[in-house]
């Protein structure tokens, strides 16, 4: 029997980049519906339905602004969810004197706020022994460059986590961070520095080696799975050892 045989599955932010792999890592682990996430690209999202057809999955794509109410609503349709990964990331990369209260309260909605907001729809039909994960970053406890916006919605993300760790405990929801180090993506495309973050990176990171989707997706899948029954309002920080040294 594989790890997620049957599970119901929604990943926000499910069409590319990190996000596509935790879908494609959760169908190659059996699980039987997985709903996909996204914002804009409808070409993206049906090419990661159709790959998840082929893994064996049922796809069900849920189109819009993540932090919205219909998105919300879309989410509680869903019925029953095994787990409910907050994947989806957007923000304004500038440095914080180059900013607009547009660019902030934008970048915590969808970060940050839209948790609360998932969590509300999905927990009440969400089983004992299911799972919620979002995915953060160095940015939440370190100072990256041109990053302060992102950095505060994930600061407040990991925070909404542990509150959302201990309030449903008692139904039997886990609630845990991944914290994923520099992952060449598309993501990265919207930073100017991108080729010197990639280089840096790499030199700086004790593992000899970038980390990959793969890797943020294997520790979402683990923190799903019944092994992680007792690690709750956890950051589980992923980056090769990057952010070990002074």
């Amino acid at each position: 029997m594989k790890q997620f045989e049957g599970a119901s599955v929604l990943v926000t932010g499910g069409s590319r980049g990190i996000g596509r792999e935790i879908v494609r890592t959760f169908a190659e682990r059996g699980a039987a519906r997985i709903a996909i996430g996204y914002m804009r690209s409808d070409s993206a999202a049906e090419e990661t339905a159709a790959e998840l057809r082929t893994l064996g999955a049922e796809p069900v794509l849920v189109r819009g602004n993540v932090a919205s109410p219909r998105v919300a609503e879309q989410v509680a349709e869903l019925g029953p969810l095994t787990a409910l990964v907050h994947n989806a990331a957007t923000g304004v990369i500038r440095p914080a004197i180059e900013t607009e209260d547009k660019h902030f309260d934008w970048t915590m909605s969808a970060n940050a706020r839209a948790l609360i907001a998932l969590a509300r729809a999905a927990a009440p039909n969400m089983p004992s022994g299911s799972s919620i994960v979002a995915v953060s970053s160095l940015g939440s406890v370190r100072v990256l460059e041109n990053y302060v916006l992102v950095g505060a919605s994930k600061a407040a993300l990991e925070a909404i986590v542990r509150y959302l760790a201990v309030e449903l405990a008692p139904r039997g929801i886990r609630a845990n961070v991944v914290s994923a180090g520099l992952v060449d993506t598309e993501a990265l495309d919207h930073f100017p520095n991108r080729e010197q973050m990639l280089g840096s990176a790499l030199e700086r990171t004790p593992a000899g080696r970038m980390v990959t989707p793969r890797d943020v997706a294997d520790a979402v899948c683990f923190l799903c799975s019944p092994e992680a029954e007792m690690v709750r309002g956890h950051t589980l920080v992923v980056d090769g050892g990057y952010s070990l040294l002074a």
